[in-house]
């Protein structure tokens, strides 16, 4: 039981790698605030997390919109007493198209969706962690733009990478009150999101060639590096751009 009464939110959790975070978090003794835009598939993971025997709530909403990101910490606190994690997993492709397609309108939502959220999430997860002792904060970043660079997704790879950055300064700026930041870099994993860049076989399969595993990953072998980062055996990890890209960082294959 990894994770044993660790209180833990957890944005985007309706699908995808923040689901399988929720069930999997759950399993090894979370109690959780799950957080995400659509309300009925939100409810339904926790549904199967209290069938199984687990602890979970949800609270729907925006994670673009800051008042969420307080009333999110509010609920964890409200309702368990505290917080010890903050999973900003939330996030999306955003349009995509050649740089000189993009309006600045169309910019300023993808890094809002993906940076400016997880900024929220922090700015009010990190000081209730503080009291706490301690804990982790973890964002969810991506191999497009750190390891590989791909046409017509500018402004995602931008946003995405600003997160890193974010992980290091916060990691150094509340390392003395032993909260850790870092950030997940996956590879190509079966969600939602990628099914709707990679709609097609042909697309599909060129990803899958990204990776040394000739694969893209389950949602569920992220969320098992991110109950690391969440957990005491990650205690002198922070500043980390985690990969769990299944080798597409170091492979060249045609």
């Amino acid at each position: 039981m990894l994770l044993q009464d660790k209180i833990i939110i957890i944005t985007g959790a309706s699908s995808g790698i923040g689901a399988a975070s929720a069930k999997l978090f759950a399993a090894e003794g979370a109690k959780l605030v799950l957080g995400a835009r659509g309300a009925d598939r939100l409810d339904q993971v926790v549904t199967e997390i209290v069938g199984a025997g687990g602890e979970a709530f949800a609270l729907a909403g925006d994670v673009c919109d800051e008042a969420y990101a307080k009333a999110l910490v509010n609920a964890a606190v409200g309702e368990y007493g505290g917080l010890d994690v903050g999973f900003n997993n939330a996030g999306r492709l955003g349009t995509l198209g050649s740089l000189d397609d993009i309006t600045v309108d169309d910019w300023d939502k993808t890094l809002r969706a993906n940076l400016t959220s997880a900024m929220f999430g922090a700015k009010y997860q990190l000081p209730e962690i503080a009291k706490r002792g301690g804990g982790s904060v973890i964002f969810t970043s991506t191999f497009v733009g750190h390891t590989i660079g791909m046409p017509g997704m500018t402004a995602y790879a931008a946003s995405k990478m600003g997160l890193l950055g974010m992980a290091q300064c916060l990691a150094v700026e509340y390392g003395g009150a032993n909260v850790r930041v870092n950030a997940l870099v996956p590879g190509g994993t079966d969600t939602p999101m990628a099914a709707s860049f990679a709609s097609d076989p042909e697309t599909r399969a060129m990803v899958e060639k990204f990776h040394a595993l000739g694969r893209i990953a389950d949602p569920v072998e992220i969320a098992k590096a991110a109950m690391f980062l969440a957990s005491d055996a990650a205690s002198f990890v922070t500043g980390t751009a985690m990969i769990v890209d299944g080798g597409n960082s170091i492979c060249k294959a045609a």
